[in-house]
């Protein structure tokens, strides 16, 4: 079909799934699990990893920092851990990265800010986000949403049922501001039905689709926006690190082809 012209930059898109650097251009001979944990936890990722002694299959060097991918056991699965950094377009790439030297089935986590009335350290599972960010605008044709794998949102679910922990489905709000996420956006937003706010999910999304694979979320809340004149960061979700990581090794540990 080629490029989709239009006065708008980012709504150009081109449906030629070939580009001029491709994920895996640097050839490495790297041969990864089928399934992953890309996780937005910061320490708590390095930490884990190096408690399990897990062994280092891969590095992926960014710009700014050299990213492990580290090798865990689940169950007699090999399951790769790796550490996401925040923002769509640096997450993408290494996803996009992970999934050109083999991985299929991934699962993330991460915290995200709160629109609704949302205590902090709840659970959610985003089932479409609404792309405000630029990356998946080169990844699927522009539309105003993008849905989340049912499947990968089947397994975080029976994940979350098996320990017996609430959750809540949500639409999310992707965007690259962090610093414009205006009061008058912000109600948009509330009224088109987002209860979160976050800065990659969107883009994940449509990067797995383009791709053909398997990809959902965990999000736990941390501070909120609900209350727009009076912005609380409260503590980040910082109680909910811990246990979002081991839910979700857990999880794409039980995401299946039957699924």
């Amino acid at each position: 079909m080629g490029i989709i012209k239009h006065d708008i930059p980012l709504l150009e898109y081109d449906s030629d799934p070939l580009a001029v650097i491709m994920p895996d251009h640097e050839h490495l001979g790297v041969r990864l699990p089928n399934k992953a944990v890309f996780a937005f936890l910061g320490d708590a990722v390095d930490c884990y990893a190096r408690a399990r002694r897990a062994p280092i299959l891969a590095r992926f060097v960014s710009a700014t920092k050299v990213y492990p991918v580290y090798a865990l056991d689940v169950d007699g699965q090999p399951v790769c851990l790796v550490q996401a950094p925040v923002g769509a377009p640096a997450a993408t790439q290494i996803l996009d990265w992970l999934i050109a030297y083999g991985v299929q089935e991934i699962i993330s986590a991460g915290s995200c800010g709160v629109l609704a009335e949302l205590e902090e350290n709840v659970f959610l599972v985003p089932r479409k986000a609404l792309r405000d960010e630029g990356t998946s605008y080169h990844y699927l044709p522009p539309e105003r949403y993008v849905e989340v794998s049912p499947k990968a949102r089947a397994a975080i679910e029976r994940t979350m049922r098996r320990h017996r922990l609430p959750y809540i489905e949500v639409v999310t709000w992707t965007t690259d501001g962090f610093y414009r996420e205006t009061k008058d956006k912000v109600a948009y937003r509330k009224s088109e039905g987002c209860a979160v706010v976050e800065m990659e999910c969107a883009a994940l999304a449509a990067c797995a689709q383009l791709r053909g694979v398997t990809w959902g979320e965990l999000l736990f809340t941390a501070d909120t926006l609900a209350d727009a004149a009076h912005y609380d960061e409260r503590s980040w979700g910082g109680d909910s690190v811990d246990y979002a990581l081991e839910l979700c090794i857990e999880a794409v540990g039980n995401l299946s082809s039957t699924d």
